[in-house]
């Protein structure tokens, strides 16, 4: 018998009872735009948070997922801790983190950004020392993965996880990146249009580093702004000026790697 159940655990039937028996569900997430059932656990005297898919789209974004954490750690990125099959899916264990995710959108809910009290707007109300440590742990994660050969897909607010305690932001649900460059073989990538270049709405295009360079811009650029319509810009203009350059329509102006907009930003900061 398995002496740490949910470590040890290489198949199970059923996700969700064989949880129950593991230990102490304590929080659902049943509602995700990925179609992923999401669990808060107590086992062995552990918090964890238990993803599970059973769908075929659901299924293969896990299965990215492994090869992300397999080929990329920092301490800014939630670690893959186990994996395990089930008879119609895939389950992923990470340890619990106490933080709140910036943007939570569900099936039934697709705004709050801007509401009072959301994750983002308090984050926008923090002193700006806090978003720049913030921004760096960011930039720092993306360095690690430029050097694992990875580009970024699908990354915006809500794979910020922020510790308004701690003030700390480590990042999460990196499900969808993969190895680059590639080209892209469907109408669209996954993600959000407020944080994506255009080369990712282009069947057919090149996506590579600089479309991450474009992604990690737009996270600059909301991030430090007080307010969701970009009106309220919270930097100076030499960091605008980097900014521009990362989000650049076109990916031959942008930045060539997120290691020379990193030395951009951290000039002009």
């Amino acid at each position: 018998m398995a002496t740490r159940p949910l470590l040890d655990t290489t198949h199970v039937s059923a996700l969700e009872p064989y949880l129950t028996r593991t230990g102490s569900i304590f929080r659902r997430f049943t509602e995700q735009d990925s179609g992923c059932i999401s669990y808060g656990l107590v086992s062995a005297g552990r918090r964890w948070f238990v993803k599970g898919a059973s769908t075929p789209s659901g299924v293969s974004s896990l299965r990215r997922a492994v090869l992300v954490h397999q080929a990329v750690a920092h301490p800014a990125i939630v670690p893959l801790s186990h994996s395990f099959t089930t008879d119609d899916g895939l389950a992923l264990v990470y340890p619990w983190l106490v933080g709140e995710v910036l943007y939570h959108p569900t099936r039934s809910h697709h705004g709050g950004r801007a509401a009072p009290g959301s994750p983002m707007a308090k984050f926008r109300q923090l002193p700006l020392h806090r978003i720049h440590a913030a921004l760096r742990s960011i930039l720092s994660a993306h360095l690690a993965v430029e050097q694992a050969g990875l580009v970024a897909v699908d990354f915006y607010d809500g794979c910020m996880l922020y510790d308004f305690e701690d003030h700390e932001m480590v990042l999460c649900d990196l499900d969808e990146y993969r190895p680059g460059p590639f080209t892209l073989e469907a109408d669209r990538l996954p993600g959000s249009r407020r944080y994506m270049a255009p080369e990712e709405f282009v069947r057919g295009a090149a996506i590579d580093i600089r479309t991450t360079v474009f992604t990690l811009g737009r996270s600059l650029r909301l991030l430090l702004d007080a307010g969701d319509e970009e009106e309220q810009w919270r930097g100076t203009p030499g960091q605008l000026a980097v900014i521009k350059k990362a989000t650049a329509a076109e990916p031959e102006r942008r930045f060539h790697s997120v290691c020379s907009l990193v030395n951009a930003w951290h000039a002009a900061t």
